[in-house]
């Protein structure tokens, strides 16, 4: 078995490699002919002649097992359904394969798939010049079998149509799907109620550049009035930030991502997915990339040793989702945000105003 690094080490070779152009730069490579007919369709030389063979041993009463044509008949059929079961199969494969190309792909799936797109879509490098090979077999039982070989399968690659039917037909997948974290983190802002609807697009629900968080968090003195952080911003010179009651933001945010968290543990491989490429890089921005660092890659769940999750997996997801949700989504809007009191939000000297709000906590607090 392939060591989980290794297989994510050649996922990302593989991309870089297809997304750097590179071979249109060989001349040698330019130069030569490339095969990249791989003959799958030759499973069906020759079902024609054996399908007359079979119509003509049912018609002369001629079967194997004598009078008894259940065989041929059987045979018969499965030819008949052949070519629209190869469609629809390799409909299914393509559909499959075509996730490794996504730009969020998590590289901790099997490079095997990633090798077979390549293959599949003639990516250079992928031919059968190469040394790859791709083998379409018609099976007695009726189904259809994909055999896939070359230089980087870690080992031939079969995929069965029926057994690729049933596990789609399970609502689940042969490359897991990758869901868009930021994405849905941005779009949870808007949901959990913290703005006002004035403060995003009502039709696409963004947030506008402008947005902030409504008045009910902003914490405030006895009087009503704001209470205020004083920042130091240098050459004696300070100025008000606006501070937010985090634990009343919490409260109200807890319950919607509760619900995005088992939506997205309800298919526990895109699950699997997500914490890979988004939650266990332990990135300090919302914008993930796709790291071509090994050690970024330590922390990742591998999907044959994890499946099913654990509740100490779904709850360590929702933990990590929620601290990555306050801190590069959340703080953007908690620090340094200006009052929406004009004169308050003013440059000041910073002496002056600490004496000045020393002054009145001691009258607030009637001690002089």
């Amino acid at each position: 078995m392939i060591n989980p690094l290794d297989n994510v080490q050649k996922n990302l070779i593989i991309k870089h490699m297809n997304n750097s152009d590179v071979l249109a730069y060989d001349k040698a490579y330019i130069a030569a002919p490339i095969d990249s007919n791989f003959k799958i369709l030759d499973a069906f030389k020759g079902t024609e002649k054996y399908y007359a063979q079979l119509e003509i041993a049912i018609k002369n009463n001629d079967c194997k097992m004598g009078e008894d044509c259940s065989f041929e008949e059987s045979q018969i059929l499965r030819l008949r359904k052949a070519p629209k079961l190869f469609i629809e199969f390799m409909a299914n494969v393509s559909g499959e394969l075509q996730t490794t190309e996504a730009d969020n792909f998590d590289p901790n799936c099997s490079a095997d798939y990633t090798v077979a797109n390549c293959v599949t879509n003639n990516k250079p490098g992928f031919s059968k010049t190469d040394g790859y090979s791709v083998t379409l077999t018609l099976l007695e039982d009726g189904t259809q079998e994909l055999m896939y070989n070359g230089p980087l399968f870690s080992q031939p690659l079969i995929i069965n149509s029926s057994s690729l039917q049933a596990i789609l037909d399970a609502n689940t997948y042969l490359v897991a799907p990758t869901p868009n974290i930021p994405q849905e983190m941005n779009a949870l802002l808007v949901e959990i109620g913290i703005f006002e609807p004035s403060m995003f697009n009502q039709e696409t629900k963004e947030l506008l550049n402008s947005a902030t968080i409504s008045e009910t968090f902003i914490l405030k003195n006895s009087d009503g009035t704001p209470d205020y952080e004083i920042i130091d911003i240098g050459n004696g010179k300070g100025r008000n930030v606006l501070q937010y009651d985090l634990d009343k933001i919490d409260k109200k945010a807890s319950p919607f991502i509760k619900a995005e968290v088992s939506g997205i543990l309800s298919s526990q491989q895109e699950a699997i997915a997500a914490w890979n490429v988004y939650l266990a890089q332990d990135n300090d921005s919302g914008d993930s990339k796709i790291s071509n660092n090994m050690d970024a890659w330590v922390n990742s769940w591998d999907y044959e040793a994890n499946l099913p999750l654990t509740p100490s997996h779904k709850e360590l997801f929702l933990q990590t989702y929620r601290s990555i949700f306050a801190q590069n989504y959340l703080k953007n809007y908690t620090i340094n945000q200006l009052p929406f009191i004009e004169e308050d939000a003013l440059v000041f000297d910073l002496a002056e105003m600490q004496e000045s709000k020393a002054q009145k906590y001691i009258d607030d607090n009637n001690l002089n």
